[in-house]
């Protein structure tokens, strides 16, 4: 990222910022994406609920306004900040204890390896915000009476009282599974681009606004590239009733044998086109943050 003196409590604050940034830009699409990875297989004969990405957003505007688009926002604005911050942290945390000094340049299998550490830190706090998303996200009814959950509060005390801290949990494993290696391809592919992209003469430290964005939005397709297969039996899990699977290897079963190997891509389309502007947004808020933040406070 910026080249900085290491600080912790800048990574966590510019990394908060750049959590905020990424939903505000990436959750109409990531509604979308949910509720293609979770719609049931039609009954022979009878139509899919939704053909594809533009007639879910369609049927969901229409249905419910633009602002269905943005159900179970609350969760995740709610737990992004932090969620993000403690991304950049372990990123962050990850870079200094493979350092022998403050300068030194680390590999990019270096960079992978604390990626992957950021995706252990963030499962912790992501997991719970992931399951009562998508719980509220698959809400399709118009009428707020006919829903289970009414908002992210009222979801978390139901799913305690059906089934305790695990029932909050599940999909904890999964979350795990797909953010451990997609974490370590986001910030290698993100700092390769940066690098790449800098011209002859100049700092990779000096802040670009188009590179910052093209590097970001890129990070992100390599990361939802790896992580797409993970994230469905994620969102499976999390949505089914309790009882319907017994862990992951029975999600991943029948996925492939009611539905095919091809269906771990559902939701491919809106997942890419949601993961280059959203994360292009995160890491222009992270950087700007930062350098804010180098001005403001250069000692801290």
């Amino acid at each position: 990222m910026t080249k900085h003196k290491p600080s912790a409590i800048k990574d966590f604050t510019a990394g908060g910022v750049g959590g905020i940034c990424t939903v505000v830009a990436g959750h109409p699409l990531d509604t979308v994406k949910v509720r293609l990875q979770t719609m049931p297989k039609p009954e022979p004969g009878q139509p899919p609920i939704f053909k594809g990405t533009f007639d879910c957003l369609a049927k969901t505007i229409r249905k419910e306004g633009f602002f269905g688009l943005y159900k179970g926002m609350a969760a995740p604005i709610t737990g992004v900040a932090p969620i993000f911050a403690v991304c950049f942290l372990g990123f962050g945390i990850g870079k200094r204890i493979q350092q022998k000094h403050d300068e030194e340049e680390l590999t990019y299998f270096q960079l992978f390896k604390a990626g992957m550490l950021a995706g252990v830190f963030t499962t912790v706090i992501m997991a719970p915000g992931e399951r009562i998303k998508c719980l509220l996200q698959i809400q399709q009814e118009a009428n707020i009476n006919d829903r289970k959950y009414k908002g992210p509060v009222d979801c978390a005390k139901k799913l305690y009282k059906e089934g305790g801290i695990r029932s909050i949990y599940r999909g904890s494993v999964a979350t795990l599974l797909r953010d451990v290696p997609a974490s370590g391809m986001y910030f290698t592919s993100y700092e390769w681009l940066q690098h790449v992209l800098t011209p002859a003469g100049h700092d990779r430290s000096e802040m670009s606004i188009g590179r910052t964005l093209f590097a970001g939005g890129m990070a992100g397709i390599f990361n939802w590239s790896v992580a797409i297969p993970a994230d469905v039996l994620k969102s499976r899990l999390q949505t089914a009733p309790h009882g319907t699977y017994n862990g992951l290897r029975d999600v991943l079963s029948h996925i492939i044998k009611e539905e095919g190997v091809t269906s771990l891509y559902k939701g491919f389309t809106p997942i890419m086109l949601r993961a280059f502007p959203a994360n292009a947004a995160c890491f222009l808020g992270y950087e700007a943050t930062m350098k804010f933040l180098n001005w403001a406070a250069p000692g801290l």
